[in-house]
């Protein structure tokens, strides 16, 4: 009979080079393994999560759940992850996942999390969720968008917001981080550097994003069927994105005045990724050269995000927590350029950063990197 610690532990370690948390001092609270659960684990977020976390040299995955009855293997959730983990989802409560773990990474459908997560917190975990239930301060504006009533109002206003690069002050003593979304960190990393430096107009600003089918989820539906969308390009959502008010709180942060953009998100033939062509107006005549300085020096000493001189590319930045960022000028117009792969930088990657923060790690623990 296998204990609890060999059925949970990877049963490998990638032969690529991993930035290894002994490589930098550890505070107090990550002298020890870090235990994980995964709820919700059947989905695409939980799978790069299960990725990341095989390789990651502080932390053990305890528990993943799932509502199926039978306990399937996470192999035989995920045959990809074959031969890594001795695991078995099961139909858990939040509090009895709560009780095993250090960490919960909450993988649930948004009204779904809100549920969980007040149980996770009082069974004395932290929480990563990777929903939207806690993005957002303010509860009305989260019915609006979300067309739900946000049952757990109170803790609205103390969730941290994950995204390293804007709060990372704020994540290391947070109990629980409201991930951010995909097509949001893609926008916010692009803009927030030209609006903290007050060179662009805070309103006004057009985000033409593009995103892969993996984006949907894995729940199968008609517009995501592969004779729906291969070969085939079309905008949704126009004007009732619920990543609209998300991105505009977070940039309404850094600029310290109200923002407003106009995003317009596309569904694009390809697995993952996300590009954003972004048109903000210069408040006034700027080089391509000073800008890029901005960039730089915002993003100074972040090992995820790259100022690159050509313009981003979405393969570029496939399986990395990376976010590549470039502008260019056509006639007079600024154009900002943003890349991430949407299931790492933009879902699961983020969320290790966020865990590596909380446990007093160096942000790139467990992450591949290139050579």
């Amino acid at each position: 009979m296998l204990s609890l610690s060999d059925r949970c532990r990877p049963l490998y370690s990638k032969a690529t080079k991993i930035i290894n948390s002994s490589q930098t001092p550890l505070s107090a609270t990550a002298t020890h393994m870090a235990r994980i659960a995964i709820l919700g684990a059947t989905g695409y977020t939980a799978l790069e999560l299960l990725k990341i976390l095989a390789r990651h040299p502080q932390a053990e995955v305890v528990a993943a759940t799932t509502r199926q009855e039978n306990k399937p293997l996470l192999s035989e959730v995920h045959p990809s992850l074959t031969g890594l983990f001795n695991l078995q989802c099961e139909n858990l409560s939040a509090e009895q996942a709560g009780k095993l773990c250090d960490i919960a990474f909450c993988c649930l459908p948004h009204t779904a999390s809100m549920e969980a997560i007040p149980q996770l917190l009082e069974a004395g975990c932290r929480v990563v969720d990777l929903s939207a239930d806690y993005r957002l301060r303010d509860p009305g504006v989260y019915e609006t968008w979300y067309e739900h009533v946000h049952t757990d109002p109170t803790r609205l206003s103390t969730a941290v917001y994950g995204l390293p690069e804007i709060y990372a002050d704020r994540i290391p003593n947070a109990e629980l981080v409201a991930n951010p979304g995909c097509y949001t960190s893609t926008s916010i990393l692009a803009l927030a550097p030209l609006l903290q430096a007050k060179v662009i107009e805070p309103t006004g600003i057009i985000i033409d994003a593009k995103s892969g089918i993996s984006g949907a989820g894995r729940t199968p539906k008609l517009s995501n069927l592969f004779s729906e969308c291969n070969e085939s390009v079309t905008a949704y959502s126009i004007g009732n994105h619920r990543h609209t008010p998300e991105i505009e709180q977070v940039l309404s942060d850094v600029c310290g005045a109200d923002v407003q953009v106009a995003f317009n998100p596309h569904l694009m033939p390809m697995d993952r990724g996300i590009f954003c062509s972004i048109y903000p107006r210069l408040k006034a005549t700027q080089t391509r050269g000073q800008l890029l300085e901005i960039y730089r020096s915002f993003y100074a000493g972040q090992p995820f995000i790259r100022i690159v001189d050509h313009i981003p590319n979405t393969k570029d930045v496939s399986y990395t927590n990376f976010c590549d960022i470039s502008v260019r000028f056509n006639r007079d117009q600024l154009v900002v350029f943003a890349a991430i792969d949407n299931l790492i930088k933009g879902a699961s990657g983020v969320a290790v950063q966020n865990m590596n923060i909380m446990l007093g790690l160096d942000q790139r623990t467990g992450m591949l990197l290139p050579d």
